[in-house]
């Protein structure tokens, strides 16, 4: 298997991860009252802009040529970093 390939695999890996995060995050929107529910809602688009943002990246990076996808890597890893940190902030705010 070839690096990019693997590099590939992995981030969707851990996008799948995310995306299962981000659901269970949506679902505890059930719970808040309707202020709550509101700034909850702004942190899912934030997120989900964020997925958005790095499943382009993965495109770009798989439509890249053998020689030159590792230059698109710190690009997936900045969009990565960034929905890492607003998925765990956005859950630490609204902690049960």
């Amino acid at each position: 298997m070839k690096k990019k390939d693997a590099y590939k695999e992995k981030i969707d890996a851990e996008l799948e991860k995310i995306q299962a995060r981000l659901s269970e995050f949506k679902d505890q929107a059930k719970r808040l009252d309707t202020d709550a529910r509101a700034r909850h809602a702004k942190h899912v688009d934030e997120i989900e802009q964020h997925v958005a943002s790095t499943k382009k990246r993965l495109l770009e990076l798989e439509s890249a040529h053998d020689e030159g996808w590792e230059q698109l890597v710190d690009g997936v890893e900045n969009t990565w970093k960034v929905l890492q940190s607003t998925l765990e902030d956005a859950v630490t705010t609204f902690k049960d």
